[in-house]
C-alpha cells in the first residue's frame, strides 16, 4: 500500500499575479499624474464663487500667479488692473504652468496666452483662455 502524500495547495496561477501587478502600476501612475510642483498655486479657497483666492500684492504686475484648487490664473496686465482666466489650456486641456513676462504659459506644448485678455500669443492652441470673474475689495481678490 502506498501512502498517498497531500499535494500542496497551489497559489495564483502568473497570469492572476501579472493582472494584478498590472492594475496596481496603474493605479500609482494615475495617483502621480495629480500630484507634483503646482507653480507656486495656492488657493486658498476650494475654488468657489466668495473664496478669498489672494491679496493684491500677491499679484505682479505684468505676471500673474495660477490658483490650481480654484483652476484659475489671476493676472495684473497693469497696475491695479486684475484678470483671471481658466487654468486649462484650451489646446488639449493641460493645466496651465506658469506665468510670465506678460504671457501664461502651458507646459504641455508651449502655448502662450496674453496675462491682459487671455488670447493665444503662441500656438498650437487657437481659443484663448476663458475669462473668469473675480472681484477686488480693498486688497483682497475673490472669485465672483
Amino acid at each position: 500500500m502506498t501512502s498517498a502524500t497531500p499535494r500542496p495547495t497551489a497559489g495564483p496561477d502568473r497570469r492572476t499575479v501579472i493582472a494584478a501587478a498590472g492594475a496596481a502600476g496603474l493605479t500609482v501612475a494615475l495617483a502621480a499624474c495629480g500630484s507634483g510642483d503646482d507653480g507656486g498655486s495656492d488657493a486658498a479657497g476650494s475654488g468657489s464663487a466668495g473664496d478669498s483666492l489672494a491679496r493684491t500684492a500677491d499679484i505682479p504686475e505684468g505676471g500673474g500667479k495660477i490658483f490650481k484648487d480654484a483652476g484659475v490664473v489671476v493676472t495684473q496686465p497693469s497696475a491695479g488692473t486684475y484678470k483671471a482666466f481658466s487654468a486649462k489650456c484650451t489646446h488639449q486641456g493641460c493645466a496651465v504652468g506658469s506665468v510670465a513676462d506678460g504671457v501664461i504659459v502651458c507646459p504641455c506644448h508651449n502655448s502662450h496666452f496674453s496675462v491682459a485678455d487671455g488670447s493665444v500669443k503662441q500656438g498650437p492652441a487657437t481659443a484663448p483662455l476663458p475669462e473668469q470673474k473675480i472681484s477686488v475689495s480693498g486688497d483682497e481678490i475673490k472669485l465672483a
